[in-house]
């Protein structure tokens, strides 16, 4: 079983690299990716001396990009970090990170005020890290007031539909506009292939587009990507694996998985299995590592 998807204390995950690498361990995963956003500050973390894990691990990255104005996020897999590191500076030093910050946070107070939303700002969980997302904290504090609720309607359900169909889709009246922070997708397929990587398109599914085999054309027409992560927990229901899958094959596309497990801000989701059908094996991706 492999796990090509996960994230920790150095971008939005709630474990450090060492808890992260004994619980990989434990489940006895053979090949393994750390992939936090748009960092590798992940790769110089000392718990990778330490011998935790004695499966492989595959140096990767996941980074937002824009397409089209619509933010999406691609992997990066068997990276030179240094390259990305250096590229990454123009759009996440530690102090671009906190103006973000900063600015989101207003900027989705303002969004809640606008739409008669109820929220105590003095319970809204501070960040500690410039990599943290001020967003879910705000989703959390919103959520404990039941008014909320009928306000928000579908963006009631989970955070990812709040994020996906709201504060990231240009048309919602939720819109934060992430993407004036973002770097355009060409740019970034551009970095991964000049640090030696192999780009991948993170979750399709995830981003909930009407027609999501057409966003992936209209990806490749204007940059050729090497693969597709088909297996995800947003793959999980219906046939969208099975989908993701064939058209991966009928294109010469390679193909990744992973959980992308953050821990508390995801609890359902499990390393290895998501929630609880993945099981990936490891076939997938001897392809290309």
């Amino acid at each position: 079983m492999i796990d090509l998807h996960m994230h920790t204390i150095y971008s939005d995950g709630s474990k450090s690299v060492e808890e992260l690498l004994k619980m990989c361990e434990e489940k006895k995963l053979e090949y393994i990716s750390i992939t936090d956003h748009d960092t590798c500050k992940q790769y110089n973390d000392e718990a990778l001396r330490k011998n935790i894990f004695t499966g492989k691990i595959i140096i990767g990255t996941e980074q937002h990009a824009v397409f089209k104005d619509k933010s999406i996020e691609i992997l990066g897999y068997n990276i030179d970090t240094d390259v990305i590191s250096k590229w990454g500076e123009k759009y996440y030093s530690e102090k671009s990170l906190k103006e973000q910050q900063a600015i989101c946070y207003r900027r989705l107070l303002d969004i809640c005020d606008k739409h008669g939303l109820i929220y105590d700002e003095s319970k809204i969980k501070k960040p500690q890290r410039a990599s943290e997302y001020v967003e879910i904290p705000i989703y959390e504090e919103i959520m404990t007031h039941k008014e909320n609720h009928k306000i928000l309607g579908e963006f009631a359900e989970n955070f990812s539909i709040f994020f996906r169909k709201g504060l990231a889709n240009k048309n919602s009246s939720y819109f934060m506009n992430h993407i004036e922070f973002r770097p355009q997708y060409k740019e970034v397929i551009d970095i991964i292939h000049k640090a030696g990587g192999k780009a991948f398109l993170a979750h399709p599914f995830e981003y909930k587009f009407e027609d999501t085999i057409k966003f992936i054309e209209d990806l490749r027409k204007e940059q050729e990507l090497d693969g597709i992560e088909v297996f995800h927990p947003s793959s999980e229901i219906d046939d969208r694996i099975q989908i993701l899958m064939d058209y991966a094959r009928k294109n010469n596309l390679y193909i990744s998985g992973g959980s992308d497990f953050h821990g508390k801000s995801k609890p359902d989701i499990q390393i290895g299995i998501g929630r609880g059908s993945l099981n990936i094996n490891k076939q997938i991706i001897e392809e290309w590592i």
